[in-house]
Formats: C-alpha cells, structure tokens, sequence
C-alpha cells in the first residue's frame, strides 16, 4: 500500500510539473489592447488677472478620452473636455486697476498628448512584469475654446503627472492632474488689467489646470500570433 501511495505521489508531481510551463504560457497568452476608450469627471482652475491660487474657485469639468498604446510604458491620447471658468475683481487680494468686472465662461478644449509610463502598465499577464499601479507625466499641444468677452480660440500646452490602475483586466481608472499653459491673456475677457509689460511665450497670460478621474475600457485586442512587446 505504501509502495502505491508513492508512485501516486510521484505520478501527480510528474503531471504538475509538465502542467506548470502550459498554466505560465497560458497566462503570458492573455491578450494586449491596443487602445482604450473612456470618461472622467473633475474640477478646473482658472489662474491669472483675477486669481493666482490652483486651488481657489474650482468649477465642474467633463472629457472623454481616447489612448493608443505605443507599448506597455507609452502612449498617445486625445482628451476633448470643457468647463466654466468663474472669477470677479471681489478676489483680488490687492487694488484693481479697474471698475467691478465678474465673468463666468465656458472652456472647451480638445488636445493630444504623450504619457510615460514609469513602469510597464497592465495586469502582468499580457506583459511579464507590467503592474496595474504606475504613475505617469504626460504633454501634448492642444486648442481652447473661451466664451465671454473677447471670446476665441487659443492654443494651449497640457504638463501635468497622474497614477493609472487597472482596476479589472480590461478597465483603467485614471487620477490626473495637468495645468495648461496658453500664450492668451483673454480666457477672463480682460487683457493685462495692471497694464505690465513683459515678453516671452507663457508671461503675464492666463491659463488653467484640471484635477481629473477617469474610467476608461481595454478594446482592439493585439494578434497573439503577430510580433509583440515582450522581452
């Protein structure tokens, strides 16, 4: 009896290990998605005439969002957003130049960017070593539309860093912050109020940052039998 239990022993740990290499492959087999599609909600700040505090006077923000993966640490995504932006001479902290002047105008921005990841993104079985929490930095160039008085369309320059984590196999939840910087002086409707010269690209011009959370799902599975990323 001893003698049978011993080549059961054996008989299993032989099965096990010849299973083990195909479980591995099989995991390593999960498919890679090379894009990812989704929404976020969050807050924008205006900075500039009427306000230099990122924190101060947060309004609603929407976007949706599209991402092409480059590879497991890349990425190039397009971010169309929109919200108000709100501010009167009542927060100045110091003397204003000029008579009582609110405003309340509408944002709406589309923009391309590249993200860096600082570590493999993913759950680790489409991609050997890849994590499902990595923070990232992303920049791009984008357009901003502004209401109001003065009303246009401005270019902007999108900086900012996030985390990602793949919250299910094919889901990815977003935090993000990212300030965009504008050439403009005219997203509150009034230029230069203190009348301050000065040169350069970014000087003495108003711009805006968004602290955002985004839901975003996996689609356009890669072809497992076509040349992929791993190492």
């Amino acid at each position: 009896m001893a003698r049978c239990n011993g080549r059961i022993i054996i008989k299993g740990l032989l099965l096990a290990a010849c299973l083990f290499p195909a479980l591995t492959a099989t995991a390593q087999d999960e498919p890679e998605y090379r894009m990812e599609v989704g929404a976020g909600a969050g807050l924008i700040t205006y900075t500039g005439d009427f306000n230099g505090n990122i924190l101060k006077g947060m309004q609603p923000w929407g976007t949706l969002v599209a991402r092409y993966h480059l590879n497991p640490r890349m990425a190039l995504a397009m971010n169309i957003g929109t919200g108000k932006i709100k501010g009167s001479t009542d927060d100045l902290e110091t003397w204003s130049p000029i008579e009582r002047y609110e405003f309340d105008n509408q944002i709406t921005e589309a923009d391309f960017r590249y993200e860096y990841n600082f570590w493999a993104y993913g759950t680790g079985q489409e991609y050997r070593g890849a994590r499902r929490l990595v923070p990232f930095i992303t920049l791009g160039l984008g357009l901003t539309h502004h209401s109001g008085d003065n009303s246009g369309i401005t270019v902007n320059l999108p900086l900012g860093v996030g985390i990602k984590w793949k919250a299910a196999n094919r889901l990815n939840l977003t935090v993000e912050w990212a300030m965009r910087f504008t050439p403009n002086d005219n997203l509150d409707g009034r230029k230069d109020i203190y009348g301050i010269k000065s040169s350069g690209l970014f000087k003495n011009t108003d711009c805006y940052s968004v602290l955002q959370v985004g839901l975003s799902y996996d689609l356009w599975a890669k072809c497992k039998t076509c040349n992929n990323d791993r190492d």
